[in-house]
């Protein structure tokens, strides 16, 4: 039976790393639905960390410190003289492996979704349009490249570079074949949250994956904007862009 010293390691290695891991996962099985079922262990990551490391070197110390002999321990050999290999060194020593690779995954989990092969897309320079996507929620590597796989999946985009640093990504892409909508809710499905965008109009916030209105709500009509579409009630205010009549 696994010592339950190194099976909580174990659990919070992986716990640690699942927010990280899980939209890789789900990008390259395509299917993104699953991308962000553990996102909610984000702010835990650090706590869980700190965990297996301090679990970790309880359970070296304790495997190395020297047995005296009138106490026996479930590591004690059996009648056959040999130890269960749950309670050996080597045991231990594959399960600190592991746990190094899960905790350290933010740091090196973007190799297993990047690709060297570059995207060639023909587009007329004059409907190229460059913007900024302020994302919530990226917080490595293998969070930058989750949402440049997906955003450079949309057919029409040129270009992408995403950064935790900036907490954003610098989008290019074809007006005729894709807009800003499409973009945002494709990184939408990683799990990450696109909140707004800037361009050269300025910023532009959003509502979960939906585009603000405001742009449309200033061609409505005065009668419309009598109604409360411009969530201000007063047309005379011109909160909405028109006149009352």
């Amino acid at each position: 039976m696994i010592d339950k010293k190194i099976l909580t390691s174990l659990v919070s290695a992986f716990g640690a790393s699942l927010c990280c891991i899980t939209p890789v996962v789900a990008v390259l099985a395509g299917s993104t639905g699953m991308a962000s079922t553990f996102s909610w262990i984000e702010p835990a990551r650090d706590y869980l960390v700190v965990l297996t490391i301090l679990i970790l070197i309880y359970a070296w110390w304790d495997k190395l410190k020297p047995k005296k002999d009138d106490i026996e321990c479930a590591c004690d050999p059996d009648e056959n003289g040999k130890i269960s290999f749950w309670h050996t060194k080597t045991f231990l020593a594959i399960v600190t492996i592991f746990s190094a690779l899960m905790l350290s995954f933010p740091y090196w989990g973007d190799s297993l979704i990047k690709s060297d092969k570059p995207k060639v897309v023909y587009v007329d320079k004059s409907q190229l349009k460059k913007i900024s996507i302020n994302i919530e929620g990226m917080t490595c590597k293998a969070c930058e490249a989750t949402v440049e796989k997906v955003a450079n999946d949309v057919d029409g985009v040129t270009y992408i570079k995403a950064s935790v640093d900036n907490k954003n990504a610098v989008v290019e892409f074809d007006q005729s074949k894709t807009d800003s909508k499409s973009i945002m809710k494709a990184i939408g499905t990683t799990g990450y949250k696109p909140v707004s965008y800037v361009d050269k109009d300025g910023s532009h916030k959003v509502e979960g994956i939906k585009l603000d209105k405001h742009k449309d709500m200033k061609k409505q009509t005065s009668s419309k904007c009598g109604g409360g579409k411009c969530g201000a009630g007063r047309c005379g205010a011109g909160k909405c862009g028109t006149k009352k009549e």
